[in-house]
């Protein structure tokens, strides 16, 4: 028997869409996730190009002077970075939770590993356009290096982030569905 979403036809889309669309979600939550995890971790951590409030002194909003060359404002910066790294470990769980939930309800349709992969360098994208439009331009509490090419670096963030959202979205429409018929057995029979 087929589902409404194989037999819609052109309402909302076609079947084959809209059972894409359902990987959507999980697959941008995880890419906002791991997105943050290299920013955290790279340019947080490695290279230590900033720190969540590294720009706070002259940030657009009062929010006090944490510079990260005193003990307290390094303190603080610490702290705000682990608020941050939480948020982004909490939308990889959630990814994956969600994730979860829609393949074992999936009544044994598989998708083939580029529509997830192209929704995680949306979400990926997404994640640098929200964090750099806020973070940066609106409430400049950090910039992705200070100094002389800061604006310069602001803008590539942002270029990189709809790169990744443009190709993430042509990598998952290139993916297809595989039923579980197409799919070769495995040698234990499952």
């Amino acid at each position: 028997m087929s589902s409404v979403a194989e037999t819609s036809g052109n309402v909302g889309g076609t079947g084959e869409a809209r059972m894409r669309g359902r990987i959507a979600l999980p697959g941008i939550l995880l890419g906002v996730g791991l997105g943050g995890f290299v920013d955290g971790i790279l340019l947080h951590q490695i290279l230590q190009w900033h720190h969540m409030l590294s720009s706070s002194g002259s940030a657009n909003i009062d929010i006090g002077d944490y510079p990260v060359t005193t003990v307290h404002g390094l303190e603080m910066n610490t702290l705000w970075d682990g608020v941050f790294h939480t948020i982004t470990w909490l939308a990889v769980l959630a990814g994956l939770g969600i994730l979860y939930s829609r393949v074992t309800h999936s009544r044994g349709r598989l998708w083939a590993s580029r529509v997830l992969w192209g929704w995680i360098l949306v979400g990926w994208g997404v994640f640098n356009v929200v964090e750099g439009v806020i973070d940066h331009h609106i409430l400049g509490i950090h910039h992705v290096i200070s100094g002389e090419y800061q604006g310069a670096a602001d803008i590539a963030f942002l270029v990189l982030g709809a790169v990744l959202i443009l190709v993430g979205w042509l990598v998952q429409r290139s993916g297809r569905s595989l039923d579980s018929a197409d799919r070769p057995e495995r040698a234990s029979g499952r």
